[in-house]
């Protein structure tokens, strides 16, 4: 729509009124009022238009396309405001409230322009889409699925056929990407190129906020102090330390604002996150007053006079949008169970066929000490081998695996032979209910074999963390001295704990310091069990002898937790 000498008017007085509407939401009525005359003189004046339209003869002018010396006016813009004016043909309109979008004028039904077909999203190696980038909403029904990507895992369908969200990381989208297309030219995705401009325009923004604000790092760090005055349930609902959470909130952050510009990852991510925090048992009451917050984290950091009404709309608003494709991802956790993508961050080959594994989960991940989850790696694909997790959610938010290879292939081969730093590993929901009681009188006994130590770890990791008073003892039988790999750290743990010991016994050979023997002999020269909860994790012929054992101690069935064997 131009806004030169030869413009309709009427439309141009539309286009005003829609804008006021969003600048001023206490003038909707005012707003409506305009907005419904403008509406009845464009009909009273179409047939004129269109009868003056016959006696000219049309001449095709190439659309202006957006540049930076004359960008689009930004959110906070309204009629009124003083700069530059749009070039001809892109009249931008931002429309607030639920359900915004972002769009261009006279580009017609399908949101394109003349002579512009859809043949962005085929150089991406993506079906052709017409998807709304702020909405998610496709006015043609569904599209085709996302076709594989080289290198990456299938998609995972999620819901009714349209949902789909692929089971990949944005990062490994936008690495795909890069060496498959070049983006010189193109809109984006199918994208309009208007929508694109005002993305990015929204997308300097943020990054100069930030910028004013201090940086990504303190912003977040005053994020996470108004969030735990405001909400701390919101905190204690997630996984880590002050520290950590610090970091994944700059980290997000970061990410967000480098995504801003490419709707299809920031949409796959965002849905991600949110199946993240429902598991998590985030209700989503609690994330509405983050925007706020975040907006006036970003101030607090600035100088006087530096904040600007673009920079909170821009936050805002965006926030607006985050909040509804989190909200979207939550609910997709009823379809499918959730996947976290996880970054190896330590490999140590403790024995020939041993290995302690380190992950980092890129999300939120919940669980509790004495879980299991199970895991997939990319040179075994669909294979999902369960592990129990050691660690301790309450001090960081890494997971340890202990593997030991039952072959050189496989998952746990792959694991123990074949993993490097930087490698992803995907891992389910955690599972089992080997979890501490909640009565504070009752003492734990653990018994562990081989790598069932793991989630005893685990265990003894939380009784450190949280100070749990309670009297806690660990027997973890192996064969000989060379198979207690991880003996220094449970001791660190047991000297961490206020009531924790941990005993080794060795079954061969010299056994050390340690006593030798069965562990069930030395379970019951130790003391009496009858008043402890039991925990049980080792091969299945020791969980079975040791089962046995502890009935004839005098310890009731119903004290005596394990996982099931698989």
């Amino acid at each position: 729509m131009s806004s030169g000498p030869g413009s309709d008017p009427h439309l141009l007085g539309l286009l005003r009124a829609i804008r006021l509407r969003q600048s001023a939401p206490d003038a909707a009525e005012a707003g409506a009022a305009d907005t419904a005359a403008a509406l009845s003189e464009i009909g009273e004046a179409a047939p004129k238009a269109k009868a003056a339209a016959r006696s000219e003869q049309p001449v095709a002018a190439p659309a202006t396309p957006a540049t930076p010396a004359d960008p689009p006016p930004p959110p906070s813009a309204s009629a009124d405001s003083p700069g530059p004016r749009p070039p001809a043909g892109s009249e931008l309109l931002w429309r607030g409230g639920q359900g915004a979008v972002l769009g261009r004028s006279n580009l017609g039904a399908s949101g394109r322009g003349p002579g512009r077909p859809d043949r962005a999203s085929a150089a991406y190696g993506v079906p052709v889409s017409r998807v709304n980038p702020i909405t998610g909403v496709n006015p043609s029904g569904p599209v085709g699925p996302v076709p594989i990507v080289p290198g990456v895992a299938a998609p995972r369908p999620i819901g009714p056929t349209g949902t789909e969200f692929p089971s990949v990381t944005p990062a490994e989208y936008a690495a795909h990407f890069a060496r498959t297309t070049t983006r010189q030219n193109l809109a984006s995705d199918g994208m309009d190129p208007g929508d694109t401009t005002a993305l990015r325009d929204t997308q300097r923004l943020l990054s100069t906020s930030l910028t004013f604000a201090g940086g990504v790092d303190e912003v977040a760090g005053r994020l996470w102090t108004a969030l735990l005055q405001a909400r701390p349930d919101l905190l204690t609902s997630l996984p880590g330390t002050e520290d950590s959470q610090r970091e994944q909130l700059a980290r997000a952050l970061t990410w967000l604002v480098h995504r801003l510009d490419d709707p299809p990852a920031l949409v796959a991510g965002c849905a991600q996150l949110g199946a993240a925090l429902a598991e998590c048992g985030l209700q989503w009451n609690q994330l509405q007053m983050v925007g706020a917050a975040l907006a006036e984290a970003t101030r607090a950091g600035m100088a006087p006079g530096v904040w600007r009404q673009d920079f909170d709309q821009a936050w805002r608003w965006t926030w607006q949008h985050v909040y509804e494709w989190l909200v979207h991802g939550g609910t997709l956790i009823a379809y499918q169970p959730t996947v976290w993508e996880t970054e190896v961050i330590g490999h140590e080959l403790r024995r020939p066929d041993l290995a302690v594994v380190r992950l980092r989960p890129f999300l939120p991940m919940p669980w509790r000490p004495g879980q299991y989850a199970r895991f997939e790696v990319d040179a075994v694909p669909g294979i999902w081998r369960p592990y129990s997790v050691a660690g301790a959610p309450q001090l960081d938010d890494v997971i340890e695996l202990h593997v030991r290879a039952k072959t050189e292939t496989g998952v746990s081969g792959t694991l123990v032979y074949d993993t490097r730093v930087g490698d992803r590993v995907r891992v389910s929901r955690a599972e089992g209910e080997m979890v501490l009681p909640a009565e504070p009188g009752r003492g734990i006994l653990m018994i562990a074999g081989d790598t069932g130590v793991a989630p005893m770890k685990a265990l003894l990791a939380h009784l450190a963390a949280v100070r749990d008073p309670r009297p806690a003892v660990l027997f973890w039988g192996v064969r000989n001295l060379d198979e207690l790999y991880d003996v220094d750290a449970l001791m660190e743990l047991s000297r961490l704990a206020p009531r924790a010991t941990v005993v080794p016994v060795v079954s061969e050979g010299d056994p050390g310091p340690y006593p030798s023997g069965l562990v069930t002999d030395a379970v019951a020269a130790y003391g009496e069990w009858s008043r402890h909860e039991v925990y049980l994790a080792g091969p299945p012929l020791m969980l079975a002898s040791t089962i046995l054992a502890l009935r004839e101690l005098g310890v009731s069935s119903a004290r005596v937790h394990h996982d099931a064997p698989e």
